[in-house]
């Protein structure tokens, strides 16, 4: 929840500025609902995409205060995030409500990035793996094999997001070949070694490559690094880098 218009215009104008040349990686921005259909205009002719931070699952409705996924659409979004941790912490969001948003999102035409991850207790409790599996299986609930490869999980670590803690990317790289192996029992290697699992927690551009480096990390979910454009573009570029 940042960024006035004004704000957002002069960093997405920054970003194109800064990323123009990069070819080998995706980039997407995700802003509030107030900013998505003037940067959606802004990036049209970038290779800048943008995505909406959230949906509710009906397209219309009785439902104040909600986005549907055909306004998402209609407002210039190709990606949306579902299930981020300050979602599920803050408001409520359940396994059952994500499963709902992936599918309303796939009906749609946009691209899914459904978040998982465990907070500090679960993890010193030895309880990731469980915490883990439980989102990954909730949220796919009769999610098809050909609609797993349009979508784009993304490990979030809580217990290291702001809290002066950081994942190692070792950390980070069992976690991932967890949610690989798991995605492979649910619908078999062909396609589980073709999802992207992205990292999000607390990446910077110090320790994007190390983390982009490791076999089963496919991206970053970017957070308060993504708020200022040299940072941003930093860790965009140290990715094309290690990735080519």
């Amino acid at each position: 929840m940042y960024k006035t218009l004004k704000d957002g215009q002069e960093l997405v104008v920054a970003l194109r500025r800064d990323l123009f040349k990069i070819e080998n990686v995706d980039i997407v921005v995700c802003p509030p609902y107030t900013l998505l259909a003037y940067l959606a205009d802004a990036l049209e002719t970038s290779n800048i995409a943008v995505g909406g931070q959230n949906l509710y699952w009906q397209d219309e409705g009785a439902f104040t205060g909600e986005v549907s996924p055909v306004m998402l659409k209609d407002a210039g979004c190709r990606y949306v995030i579902i299930g981020h941790s300050e979602r599920r912490q803050f408001f409520g969001e359940t396994n059952e409500n994500v499963n709902k948003k992936i599918k309303a999102s796939l009906k749609n035409g946009l691209i899914p990035i459904v978040c998982v991850g465990e907070n500090r207790q679960e993890r010193e409790s030895n309880n990731t793996f469980k915490v883990i599996e439980s989102h990954i299986k909730g949220a796919l609930v009769e999610i098809s094999p050909e609609d797993m490869l349009k979508i784009v999980i993304a490990y979030e670590p809580v217990w290291a997001i702001g809290t002066g803690l950081t994942a190692t990317p070792e950390q980070a790289q069992e976690v991932h070949k967890f949610i690989r192996d798991l995605l492979k029992e649910l619908y078999q290697e062909e396609i589980s070694s073709q999802i992207r699992i992205q990292y999000g927690g607390s990446v910077k551009p110090d320790n994007i490559a190390e983390l982009i480096s490791k076999p089963d990390v496919d991206g970053a979910l970017v957070g308060g690094a993504s708020l200022k454009a040299d940072s941003f573009s930093q860790i965009v570029t140290k990715a094309s880098e290690v990735v080519k």
